[in-house]
């Protein structure tokens, strides 16, 4: 394991100190858990930044998407245990 030097404002160490009291550990620990928190958090968000700029290029390629209000009725159906058809990508061009 690798050290690193942290230097944190007063108020973020009182409110560090605070929390990881509260929550029964060492103020190392609920740094080390709070940075790996946030860099998954960080990794999540980029991965859907990602998939979403990919879905975009796709539906502008396709001119193909689905209509919200099909895709509502599809997942509420699956919610309640019920089957359901896929809902269909519609082309939104004109």
């Amino acid at each position: 394991m690798s050290t690193t030097s942290l230097k944190l404002p007063a108020d973020v160490k009182r409110l560090a100190l605070a929390a990881a009291k509260q929550r029964g550990v060492s103020p190392h620990a609920f740094m080390v858990d709070a940075i790996r928190e946030a860099a998954t958090a960080a990794e999540k968000r980029a991965a859907f930044v990602s998939y979403a700029v990919g879905s975009r290029t796709e539906a502008l390629r396709s001119g193909k998407a689905y209509e919200a209000a099909d895709v509502h009725a599809y997942i509420r159906a699956r919610a309640q245990g019920k089957r359901a058809a896929r809902p269909k990508a519609k082309s939104w061009r004109a």
